[in-house]
Parts: structure tokens; sequence; C-alpha cells
């Protein structure tokens, strides 16, 4: 036998139970709540002969089941609060120049008003959804936070959050490493990085201590030293709680540290589909259609693979460019020694305050997309489509490519 995985939400299930009058243990309906309502959130609003009346959505019910209920009936603080302050963002809007006046004193609102706050709400659920999915399969102890007050845009819809490289068929990106250090307190002699021909790249704080372009090879699952040896950083995860958070300019998602970050501390890893050289250019096309950059060159040694993080990835797929970055790219080699396979570490250049959005430079060496020098090679017919730059630093060159 096989299985189809279900698409439909729980809710969406709920909903169609309660519908046909049918009881499913596993979704959580049963005879004992099947006819049971909980606000989940409120739809418009009206004042008949003096009283208040607010349009309910209930959880798990069909929207034909919503009713007009008084206000003195409600005990839902929180989706008040949210109906009034979406009511009064939607009215407060800049309309040819002038501000709406927002009046509090009105009979009903307006289709236009009462529809937008429907989409709010929709949305609000939408982004708790999907912090809490991002944070179920995130393998590190960080939170993760979604904000979007900007604009009505919900979640990606074609977007898989990853912990590590999802390779193509063919693509091992386990070499089998057998061996490790015997260092029984970490550096030694004989540990990771010298055996490999380079120094450690962490000092006693655990902090980067190597230039740029340098690699750094950090102790490995066969390594005789224990989960706190201070060459165990990248492997660990992100340390930092970050927000994927709507930006205001016209860049989409961005990503903002909740934590003050100090310099040379490790931040996260970029990950993603590893694929073939060939099938980036492939795809390189059209992600510039669509105005996408995604792909980031795995050239440290060679120019065989790439990591394409536009269907598959992490926090790193939300990061955007700036030409002033905080954030700084290394190759890292842990269980896999692979030259042309190193995983994409990003590091902080400077000290980041809580509240900053974490940016890095898209054509730093190793890093995403194409220069627009490789595309000059190309025939007319497949020349780079230029994206233009909206990082606003001082230094912004004016493209990403």
């Amino acid at each position: 036998a096989w299985y189809v995985p279900c698409l439909a939400s729980l809710e969406t299930l709920q909903e169609l139970c309660r519908k046909e009058n049918l009881r499913c243990k596993s979704i959580g309906i049963t005879n004992r709540n099947l006819k049971s309502y909980e606000v989940e959130y409120l739809c418009d609003y009206k004042v008949e002969e003096g009283t208040e009346y607010y349009l309910v959505k209930w959880k798990g019910w069909p929207e034909s089941s919503n009713t007009w209920e008084p206000q003195k009936n409600l005990k839902c603080p929180l989706l008040l609060q949210n109906f009034l302050s979406d009511k009064n963002e939607y009215l407060s809007r800049v309309r040819e120049g002038k501000a709406l006046k927002v009046r509090n004193h009105v009979k009903a609102l307006k289709p236009a008003v009462a529809d937008y706050i429907v989409k709010k709400a929709k949305q609000r659920i939408a982004l708790q959804r999907w912090k809490e999915e991002l944070n179920r399969k995130k393998n590190h102890k960080a939170m993760i936070l979604v904000e979007n007050t900007v604009d009505l845009e919900g979640p990606p819809l074609d977007f898989y959050y990853i912990n590590e490289y999802k390779p193509a068929p063919g693509i091992n990106v386990i070499n089998g490493i057998t061996t490790g250090c015997e260092c029984a307190d970490c550096p030694a002699e004989k540990c990771c990085p010298k055996e490999a021909g380079f120094i450690l790249a962490y000092n006693k704080q655990k902090k980067l201590k190597i230039q740029p372009g340098l690699p750094i090879y950090e102790c490995n699952s066969f390594c005789r030293c224990g989960p706190d040896c201070p060459n165990r950083i990248v492997q660990k995860g992100t340390p930092y709680s970050l927000c994927i958070f709507r930006t205001n300019n016209g860049r989409g998602w961005g990503v903002k540290t909740l934590q003050t970050i100090k310099t040379n501390s490790f931040v996260m890893e970029y990950v993603g589909e590893v694929i073939t050289s060939e099938e980036a250019e492939r795809r390189g096309q059209l992600y510039d259609n669509q105005g996408n950059t995604y792909l980031f060159d795995l050239d440290y040694d060679s120019d065989e693979f790439t990591v394409d993080a536009a269907r598959y990835g992490n926090v790193s797929h939300f990061v955007n460019h700036s030409c002033d970055p905080n954030l700084q790219v290394f190759n890292v080699f842990i269980d896999n020694l692979d030259l042309r396979l190193p995983r994409i570490a990003l590091f902080s250049t400077r000290t980041i305050k809580a509240g900053e959005e974490l940016t890095f430079d898209y054509q730093m060496k190793g890093s995403i997309d194409l220069t627009s020098d490789s595309a000059d090679g190309l025939s007319p017919s497949r020349k780079r489509i230029r994206t233009v730059c909206k990082c606003g630093a001082v230094c912004c060159r004016g493209y990403l490519n």
C-alpha cells in the first residue's frame, strides 16, 4: 500500500467534518466537541439599536457558519484588539497624499474595510502556523520568528525548510570520513585543522580569527573530543534567535537578529539543493526572469557544484544582499573533506545590534549567482538579466549581478 499526504490543513478537515456532521477522533472531532464554538477571528462590525455586534468566524467551522454576536458575549480581548488595530491601520492609509480621517463612531464598516480585516486575520493565522512549522523543523535551540507589518503577503507557497544540504541524484555530500583527531582537549598539535595544513579558525572565545578566503576545518563525528570542543561551532547551528520579516522597500522578505551579535561570530549556514553547475546555469536563466537570486557557487576548489536555495533552504534563504554587508562567507569542512563540496557559513564582520537586518554580498567569492564578469562569456541570447540592487548602501554598485 502507498499513501499520499493530505494537503488540507487540520482546520479545513475539521470544517468538513462539522459541515457534514461527521466524527473523526484522529483530527479531534468527537461527540463531545462536534458542536463546540471558539472564536478564530472577527470579520465585521455593526451597531443595531445601540448594541455593538461583531461577525465571528468560528474555529473549525466553515465561513457559512459565521454569526453576528454582541460584544458583551465575546471573551477574546486579543482578537478584539487585533480587529480594531487592523481597522485603524486600513483607515489611516494615505490616499492621494491625504490621510483618511479615522472615525470612532460608525454604524457599520464599509465592505473594503471588512475585507481587509479578514485578509489580515487570515494572514496572521498563516504566519503563526508557518512560524510553528519552522521551529518544528529547525535543529538548533534558537527561535525563529515571523513578522509582516508591511503588506498582506503570507508564507511562501513553494519553500521547504531543511537543515543541511539536499543533494541532487548522483551527488554525495558525505565522503565517508572514518577518522578524527585524538585530542583530549582541542586544539592540540594534531587537531583537524593542522592535519589539513591550516590553523585553527577560532580563538578561545569561539570567535573567528582567520581571514576571509581561508577554510575552516572543524572536528568531526569521529573525533575523540566531545560536544563542548571549541572547534565545533558551525555544526551546532544558528545560536541566535532570528526574525524573518517583510521589508518596506520592495526587497521582499529579510532577516533580522533579535540579539546582539559580536564581531566574528558564526550566525548561520547557507543550505539548499546541491546541483551541478550545468543545472545551475539552466535554473539561473529562469530565476533571472523572475528577479530571484538563490544560486550559490561552490567554487572553493573547482566550479562543479552550486547550492540552490530557491525551494529548499533554511533562514538564510531570506537574507538579502547588501553592497556593504554585515556577514561574510567562509568555506567549512566537517564530515566531508571533498574540496568541491564545502559547507557555507556566514560570520559577522562587525557588531550587529538587536533588531538590525542581516545581509551579505551576493558577489563575494564563492557567493550567490554569477557575477557580471562571468556572464560576459555567454551568447547574447543567454546573457543574464541584470537585477537592480535596492540595498541603499552608500557604496551600492547598482546591480545584484
